[in-house]
């Protein structure tokens, strides 16, 4: 099932996951802590799950670092860019509508930053083909990204709340991916 298909399947908790993971992998582009939206992640995993999202969620726009780079012009300035867009995006009291928009946008952005972030060169110029299968000549950090996005939307469809540890676990991996890659581009501007 491509990841497009996924995503019209999922359930609201399902949407919040994956667009928050998308986020979560692109937080050291944001300047934050590993940790910043675990509180997001734990109002998934709670019965009455947003019943502190919007608190949470303020609290974490606080911590990130909100400002754009003036003028975006490396790769690095576009792919926080488009991070910062996923983060200012998120519903503060999410709908069934709203949370399939945002999550598919993160998808979208997620897979464009690292798109922005891979030295390879990715034979196809629009990531709409690559969420919907054609994944051939496909870069190795997107593929990479794909396949988490993928992971995690069938961990949740398949075990619902019991799903969550392991997507937040695709999900730190992925971050700490980004994270090295960033590092090395700016060890290799240096």
């Amino acid at each position: 099932m491509s990841l497009v298909e996924l995503i019209a399947q999922a359930d609201e908790r399902g949407l919040a996951a994956s667009g928050l993971a998308c986020l979560d992998r692109c937080v050291p582009l944001l300047g934050g802590d590993d940790d910043v939206l675990r509180p997001l992640w734990a109002s998934l995993a709670e019965a009455d799950t947003w019943a502190e999202w919007g608190t949470r969620l303020e609290q974490a726009r606080a911590k990130l670092d909100a400002e754009d780079p003036e003028p975006a012009v490396t790769d690095e300035d576009q792919a926080a860019v488009l991070a910062r867009r996923m983060l200012d995006a998120v519903p503060a009291e999410p709908s069934g509508d709203e949370l399939r928009a945002w999550a598919d946008a993160c998808s979208v952005a997620a897979l464009q930053v690292h798109r922005f972030l891979d030295h390879a060169d990715d034979a196809e110029a629009c990531v709409t083909a690559r969420r919907e299968g054609r994944t051939e000549g496909m870069s190795p950090l997107v593929a990479a990204e794909l396949r988490r996005q993928v992971v995690i939307l069938e961990l949740l469809a398949e075990h619902g709340t019991g799903g969550l540890r392991l997507a937040l676990d695709a999900s730190t991996e992925g971050r700490r991916v980004l994270r090295a890659v960033v590092s090395r581009r700016a060890r290799g501007r240096a």
